[in-house]
């Protein structure tokens, strides 16, 4: 018998993968971390499969999304992302992922790990909602709204209300499956 899913991530199979392995569990590696606030910071104004698509272009370009290798990324870097095909050529995107690492680094050492900042948001443990649709769900939430001001106030770039409660969904510091996804439970244990 097949497994119920969110109905977001039923076609195509990029989508399924990343929702049955990734998509809610709870992040607490700073460079996973990392990586999802510049791939999300990427795709704003873009969609998801989009970006999922070039992922692996955005491993390359983007040092493993290590971002103390990202955060001394050159003029010149940023230049020569410009040419590569693998990622969004979006100059202001590739020079906010510059700028959102070196930013990102300033958090995660005041605060011992950046993982310990984005935790707080949601007092250590993910908020379980009970959705039964998609339809259900919001764009965004006063928390997201809440974290984007003081993302702002910070200087990160690329990354408003939206965007960051992607990344809150994305990174299981807020589980949104709908409660019959066979991942609802899961994500939880």
């Amino acid at each position: 018998m097949d497994k119920t899913r969110c109905e977001w991530c039923l076609k195509p199979e990029i989508y399924t993968i990343y929702h049955d392995t990734e998509w809610g569990v709870p992040v607490y590696d700073d460079r996973k971390l990392f990586e999802f606030l510049l791939l999300e910071s990427a795709q704003a104004g873009l969609s998801w499969l989009t970006i999922l698509k070039r992922r692996e272009g955005y491993r390359r370009c983007f040092a493993g999304f290590d971002p103390e290798v990202v955060a001394k990324f050159t003029e010149e870097d940023q230049a020569r992302l410009m040419g590569d095909t693998g990622i969004i050529r979006n100059r202001l995107k590739i020079k906010s992922a510059v700028n959102n690492a070196r930013i990102f680094l300033e958090v995660a050492a005041k605060h011992g790990s950046f993982s310990n900042y984005m935790w707080n948001f949601v007092d250590g443990k993910p908020i379980v909602n009970q959705w039964k649709t998609l339809s259900e769900i919001p764009a965004c939430t006063p928390l997201a709204e809440k974290m984007a001001k003081e993302f702002k106030k910070l200087g990160f770039t690329f990354l408003g209300k939206t965007v960051l409660y992607a990344h809150m969904q994305a990174t299981g510091l807020v589980n949104d499956h709908i409660v019959s996804c066979f991942r609802y439970n899961e994500v939880q244990n």
